[in-house]
């Protein structure tokens, strides 16, 4: 009777593993067809305006990444963005505003209608041309060159700002250093602190600068990372940076609540800009962004509207504390 029951309940388990078995070929054929989950042989999706490259080339640039040395400039312009004012006669400052997102967001925070300085390290020829850019926008903008780890430096180029323009109302702190290694032992105490310093050292001596200028309606916004969320194996130091600067939006979001002034952050997926090729070996960077949901990176102008969301009073004037994923998926 004992056995019998055991032989029942064995042939039970089979039927219930054949049709386990069965539910789990019917997505294998699938992932076949499609090129599996794991991104590789994924189609690209577009989902904007224009078509976006898929395909990035393979090249690694010399740090900090010069934008102009790209063999595939990156779409900055977003010709299908038609400013509306909301950032009429504002002043913001852009760090790491040479290139990438910050090109991007200093271009269209110009077509909004506010001037705009641009910090930047040492990369000249990217910054005259972002300059040039936001000068054919119609506004003002002046570059500052220096390093956003020395806090004298910050209370100099907030200064040189407010004399150029009278005001100071938007902060965007953008400016990053990333280095990928394959394990912890390979993060050395130098690639340590160039990343804690610039990441979110800088972050703090740049809010900390611009605050005694900045009244209320005023706004700081943070760029953080796709890495904060779900980390990165080959980014130890960039990835915890990362994290950090959520936490630091979300607190100084609460701290500054009661003056008026907001602070939130947008955290993109991978983004084709500068600091990438600048990373990783040509053979990798050739295939930078085909794990995202999308299978493809985002272009800097697909992300900058996020950042006029969140500095304008008429479109982000309840948004407070946020961290806005641009990931182009749940995943990112």
């Amino acid at each position: 009777m004992g056995s019998s029951r055991a032989d029942d309940a064995r042939r039970d388990a089979e039927r219930a593993a054949d049709r386990q078995r069965a539910i789990q070929r019917v997505i294998d054929e699938k992932d076949a067809r499609s090129g599996g989950g794991s991104g590789e042989g994924k189609s690209p999706v577009q989902a904007g305006d224009r078509e976006q490259p898929e395909r990035m080339p393979k090249q690694h640039l010399e740090k900090p990444g010069n934008e102009h040395e790209l063999e595939l400039q990156p779409r900055f312009l977003a010709p299908g963005y038609v400013g509306s004012d909301k950032l009429r006669d504002m002043v913001a400052i852009v760090t790491g505003g040479d290139s990438g997102i910050g090109r991007a967001v200093a271009v269209l925070f110009a077509r909004e209608g506010a001037d705009v300085a641009v910090m930047y390290l040492d990369e000249h020829e990217d910054a005259e041309a972002t300059r040039r850019h936001v000068e054919a926008e119609g506004r003002r903008c002046i570059t500052i060159p220096g390093d956003v780890k020395d806090p004298a430096f910050c209370e100099r180029a907030v200064r040189q700002v407010v004399d150029e323009f009278g005001r100071l109302d938007i902060l965007v702190n953008n400016a990053a250093f990333q280095q990928h290694t394959d394990s912890l032992e390979d993060v050395s105490d130098a690639l340590l602190k160039e990343t804690l310093e610039t990441n979110i050292g800088g972050y703090f001596h740049m809010a900390r600068a611009a605050l005694p200028h900045m009244k209320r309606g005023a706004c700081i916004i943070n760029t953080s990372s796709e890495t904060a969320r779900f980390g990165n194996a080959k980014l130890l130091a960039y990835s915890a940076t990362k994290g950090a600067i959520d936490a630091f939006t979300m607190s100084l979001a609460s701290n500054l609540l009661e003056r008026g002034i907001r602070v939130n952050a947008v955290a993109p997926g991978p983004v084709w800009t500068p600091l990438n090729p600048a990373d990783r070996p040509a053979e990798e960077v050739a295939h930078f962004g085909e794990d995202s949901d999308m299978g493809r990176p985002a272009q800097p102008e697909e992300v900058s509207p996020a950042y006029v969301f969140l500095a304008s009073p008429v479109t982000g004037s309840y948004v407070n504390g946020a961290i806005l994923p641009v990931m182009g998926g749940p995943r990112g």
